[in-house]
């Protein structure tokens, strides 16, 4: 992952709005959970996020809209240790005083990978269907829970934005229903590796 963010994550604010699920544990991992009030009993969509982390009201925000026009149940887990990046810096565009290299240390596909496979088959393993959606960091993490080594894949399909951290060969190995959302101009989801992820994925 590129040390400076892409151009659509230069610019940040915060919604409106007042988040209407709570907190609670999934896999010990802190979580913010929301359902629809018609949520199906057994659909879960297991939500990772970008550097912001998972208490951004805007990411419980958009959670409590996926379960509602899903009619699903939303987890949003910390996957950075209670850690994110200092965000009234991002909303002033000074990315320049945030040590992105430094907070991807801490939190690097091999710190992070074993407890985003735990929530999620913990989510698997209580009989739901799981959907796993990730934006920039979380794009990586979606690929590799639907991979084919799991035997069965760990989720049943995944949604990919501007993915970040991601490589060739967890595009090969991903055998589950993919949505990718890829930005026109994107120096970290670059034209080659989108070029190669449409071969592969269709």
């Amino acid at each position: 992952m590129s040390t400076q963010p892409s151009n659509c994550c230069r610019t940040a604010f915060q919604w409106d709005g007042t988040p209407i699920g709570h907190e609670t544990t999934l896999a010990s991992n802190k979580t913010y959970k929301t359902s629809a009030s018609n949520a199906h009993p057994k659909t879960a969509i297991l939500l990772i996020y970008d550097l912001f982390g998972w208490e951004f009201p805007n990411l419980c925000l958009l959670a409590d809209h996926y379960a509602i026009e899903t009619n699903s149940t939303v987890y949003l887990s910390d996957f950075f240790g209670s850690m994110s990046v200092n965000r009234d810096y991002a909303f002033a565009g000074r990315f320049d005083k945030i040590d992105l290299k430094g907070f991807i240390a801490k939190s690097s596909r091999e710190i992070r990978e074993p407890e985003i496979f735990a929530c999620a088959k913990a989510l698997k393993d209580a009989g739901n269907k799981v959907a796993a959606i990730g934006f920039c960091y979380g794009g990586w993490a979606v690929f590799r829970l639907g991979a084919k080594e799991h035997n069965p894949p760990l989720v049943d399909c995944i949604s990919a934005g501007h993915p970040s951290l991601l490589t060739k060969q967890d595009i090969d190995e991903v055998a589950v229903p993919v949505q990718l959302l890829a930005l026109e101009f994107d120096h970290v989801f670059t034209p080659e590796f989108k070029s190669y992820a449409f071969e592969k994925i269709m």
